[in-house]
């Protein structure tokens, strides 16, 4: 497992299978619970060394003979997995927020350097190949903060966000991939030196595809949502 600031949280919120009976469905077999992290039987492994996102305490959790009292379920014994899957539509737009603001800076960084490199007796950005590798971040950027936007306004205005809130997510992650790889080949041999900024950005971005979710899934929600919506009569 790797559980985000698994090793200074006071407090653990665990899914746990509460019906042991196999037959039961996912959506009734699960419970959320609220563990207070001195409890007995609880340990936090190792710092994991990350690619990227370094300031991040992602640690694996491990419980062992752990008792924990009726009153810390948090909603209904069963709801867990419903309950997780509304928390996924809420923390997803947040989660496309991040990557987005890794796709501008990746586009910041690539503008700057492609304003001050100069070759060939002028500088980079005057080079076509060039120019439409920033045209195709600013589109990608653009594209994912209306998207989030979006899947934003849905919670605000009480409505369930599953398609936008996955829409948003997949798209801002793979933007953000796609920037930081498209500012180190701007970069060029810079872009592959850590007195650089842009490598750091690659190395950061690659987990917005993974976790939350991973773009595999996201398409297979999306895809889901939309046949269940068209088959409701609209998109």
């Amino acid at each position: 497992m790797f559980i985000t600031n698994g090793g200074v949280a006071s407090w653990y919120v665990v899914l746990v299978r509460t019906d042991p009976d196999p037959k039961t469905p996912h959506s009734k077999a699960f419970s959320f619970f609220v563990i207070d992290s001195d409890t007995p039987g609880i340990t936090p492994g190792r710092k994991e060394i990350m690619m990227g996102q370094k300031a991040s305490d992602t640690r694996g959790i491990t419980f062992e003979d752990i008792v924990v009292s009726k009153e810390n379920v948090v909603g209904e014994v069963g709801g867990g997995f419903k309950l997780g899957m509304r928390t996924f539509d809420k923390v997803r737009p947040n989660t496309a927020s991040w990557a987005l603001g890794v796709a501008q800076r990746a586009l910041d960084e690539a503008t700057r350097y492609a304003l001050e490199r100069k070759t060939f007796g002028t500088e980079i950005i005057n080079h076509q190949a060039v120019s439409h590798m920033l045209a195709d971040m600013a589109i990608g950027v653009e594209t994912s903060r209306l998207m989030t936007y979006r899947a934003a306004a849905e919670i605000d205005a009480g409505r369930r966000n599953t398609y936008f809130a996955s829409i948003a997510k997949l798209i801002a992650s793979e933007v953000a991939s796609k920037n930081a790889t498209d500012a180190i080949q701007i970069f060029g041999g810079n872009g592959f030196n850590t007195e650089y900024p842009v490598e750091k950005l690659f190395r950061d971005a690659k987990v917005f595809q993974i976790y939350e979710g991973t773009s595999q899934i996201q398409k297979t929600i999306i895809a889901r949502e939309f046949v269940t919506r068209i088959k409701a009569g609209g998109v």
